[in-house]
């Protein structure tokens, strides 16, 4: 992602796929709060993991 996240985005973690698409809470700095579908609420650090656009399954791009 070439920008920061905005809260409300829907995005996958290409590192961790098990964990599904999430939800952006929050972006405070480098850090986002996502919440994800199979994993929860976590914090991503922006500046060492990549978060990528996502559509939920039902939406069509």
């Amino acid at each position: 992602m070439g920008s920061m996240p905005t809260p409300g985005q829907w995005v996958s973690l290409p590192g961790a796929p098990d964990w599904g698409v999430g939800q952006v809470q929050s972006v405070v700095g480098n850090r986002a709060t996502v919440n994800f579908e199979h994993a929860g609420k976590r914090v991503i650090h922006t500046d060492v993991a990549t978060l990528e656009p996502a559509h939920l399954p039902d939406e069509r791009p």
